[in-house]
């Protein structure tokens, strides 16, 4: 528990004042975020806002994480390394996209392919480093990883891993798009996925992970990572953390879920992500089918905005359906613990 509170106080500290200081630095060298013409109009006058403060994000996370670890009994693991380096390599696709935008002064990064590209490489290194050097099971699982216990195999969870990745990352882009939006469900999304890795550790009969302590831990440091990054990124946004902090947030998602065996809860846990995804792809397809829009705009998070509803109002809204879900995917976690007897 220690370990915890260490990964997210220093993860939250060294963002709070990291995010600070580099909002200076982008100010400083007139760093802005070009806005897109196809948002409501209310967004435009974001323009030369500082961005790519995932930076800020990943640097604490990194700090909180190796901080926990100078206590004696919290051992470094390759799949917590791993995970790390999937939150990074995610960070540093997205580094280079927001770059390019604010280096040409137009909101257009890296192309389509390109960045599918990257984040293809991250994740099939990720997927192929885990099942390889680490003791991961690779079974499709619900709660742990005998439920449903569906044995994959090594080539089809290193592809359903790959899939997973790729989806959950550019889930968290889309719902990046209101000040905070992101960076506050993510919070609970990590809160979740940190109780699931202390459960675990504490019941290692049940779930057989023996990284989960080390998974609890990266969890940790980015809830604490998000919390700080928040102080600065709540509406009025002073930074916005760009695709560097959304992929990169996406990327440990997914891989938490993947290596904590509870890949399937996370169209619960991450609820808020799979909805912004879906009404983009449900607007999409109506109007190349039907030629009719569902929605106001897409993602829906602008079709509240469009429908009225100011954009601190969506915000909180969101955040509390995101924390519901997440409390929701905790109690079914917890209601299999105990139908596995694991209280008697």
């Amino acid at each position: 528990m220690v370990a915890l509170l260490l990964a997210l106080g220093l993860g939250l500290a060294t963002s709070l004042v990291g995010t600070k200081l580099l909002i200076d630095w982008l100010v400083a060298r007139q760093v802005g975020q070009p806005i897109h013409a196809d948002v409501p109009e209310g967004h435009t006058v974001k323009a030369g806002t500082p961005t790519m403060g995932g930076v800020a994000i990943v640097v604490a996370a990194v700090v909180g994480y190796l901080a926990a670890h100078v206590r004696p009994g919290v051992p470094f693991t390759r799949t917590g390394l791993l995970v790390i380096g999937c939150i990074a390599g995610a960070a540093g696709v997205g580094l280079l996209d927001d770059w390019i935008k604010v280096r040409d002064e137009r909101n257009l990064g890296l192309s389509r392919r390109a960045k599918t590209a990257g984040l293809l490489i991250v994740a099939i290194a990720f997927a192929v480093a885990t099942v390889l050097a680490t003791e991961v099971h690779t079974t499709l699982s619900f709660t742990r990883w005998d439920s449903p216990g569906w044995e994959l195999g090594t080539p089809a969870w290193s592809l359903w891993a790959v899939l997973l990745i790729y989806a959950t990352t550019n889930g968290v882009n889309l719902t990046d798009g209101l000040d905070g939006l992101a960076a506050g469900a993510s919070i609970f999304v990590f809160g979740c996925l940190m109780v699931m890795g202390f459960w675990g550790f504490r019941h290692l009969s049940t779930y057989q992970i023996s990284h989960a302590l080390d998974l609890a831990v990266v969890a940790a440091a980015m809830v604490g990572a998000c919390a700080g990054f928040l102080w600065w990124n709540a509406a009025p946004a002073k930074i916005f953390m760009g695709d560097t902090g959304s992929l990169a947030i996406g990327a440990g998602t997914a891989a938490l879920v993947l290596t904590l065996n509870v890949q399937l809860l996370l169209p619960i846990v991450g609820a808020l992500y799979v909805t912004e995804t879906l009404s983009v792809i449900l607007q999409v397809g109506s109007f190349r089918v039907f030629k009719r829009r569902i929605f106001r705009m897409a993602p829906i998070h602008h079709h509240f905005e469009l429908g009225g509803w100011p954009e601190t109002t969506v915000i909180i809204r969101f955040w509390l359906l995101s924390g519901m879900c997440s409390a929701l995917a905790l109690g079914l976690y917890y209601a299999d613990f105990i139908g596995t007897g694991g209280l008697d």
